[in-house]
């Protein structure tokens, strides 16, 4: 007979834990996409897409600094935690645009802007509404972390855009949502906030830059799926 001693429950709970959190968070990003218009095999290849592309960032711009920073050349392709002791010593800051968390999010969105002007005016009208109101507010909840970039609370976005949605266009809310869901963080966050690198001890700092879990991402997912 086989025999669990106490000690090991703790473990088995843990790795338990750690397999299906993973299993949880992709089923509800499929359901948020599901609501998008896109089909099942679609939308598990743009889960897939975003998951990948959050380990590549595609640097497009430096800022010269007056002082040096250590920083590590390898985080750009997303092997910072490989490499942990290859390190160089820069006097500028990198920026960057992350392919999972900001491009893939915007292509999704141009689709469902495509939608919305199929839909007519009135769903233009609240979308760019929305939209307005949710860059206003990311501006001004955004703020300068260092060592991080431009930093927001993730929960506020999303609920900000999905009430009104549902709200104003009850049949059409999820693209709606998506939309000022993305554009909310992209352009009042991040983009407004770029000026303020310059004051943030960063080597790097880049656009969507926590992959999968930026806010970018989960602020236009979390609205589709609650609208």
């Amino acid at each position: 007979m086989t025999r669990f001693y106490p000690g090991c429950l703790p473990l088995i709970a843990i790795f338990s834990l750690l397999l299906l959190v993973p299993l949880f968070f992709a089923h509800v990003m499929l359901a948020a996409l599901s609501k998008l218009g896109l089909s099942p095999a679609a939308a598990l290849l743009v889960l897939v897409s975003i998951i990948v592309g959050g380990s590549i960032n595609i640097p497009f711009k430096r800022i010269p600094r007056a002082e040096e920073y250590v920083v590590d050349p390898f985080v750009l392709f997303g092997f910072g935690r490989i490499f942990p002791r290859l390190r160089v010593i820069r006097g500028y800051t990198t920026l960057a645009v992350n392919v999972g968390g900001c491009l893939i999010p915007c292509v999704i969105a141009l689709y469902q802007c495509a939608r919305i002007f199929a839909r007519g005016p009135a769903a233009v009208l609240v979308m760019l509404a929305i939209s307005l109101l949710s860059i206003g507010v990311c501006y001004r909840l955004a703020r300068p972390v260092p060592g991080v970039g431009i930093a927001m609370p993730a929960l506020i976005p999303p609920l900000l855009v999905a009430i009104p949605s549902v709200v104003l266009m009850p049949d059409f809310a999820p693209p709606i949502a998506f939309v000022a869901g993305v554009v909310g963080p992209l352009v009042g966050a991040d983009l407004l906030h770029l000026a303020d690198i310059k004051t943030v001890p960063t080597g790097m700092a880049s656009i969507g830059g926590a992959g999968t879990f930026d806010g970018i991402v989960l602020s236009g997912l979390m609205a589709a799926l609650l609208a």
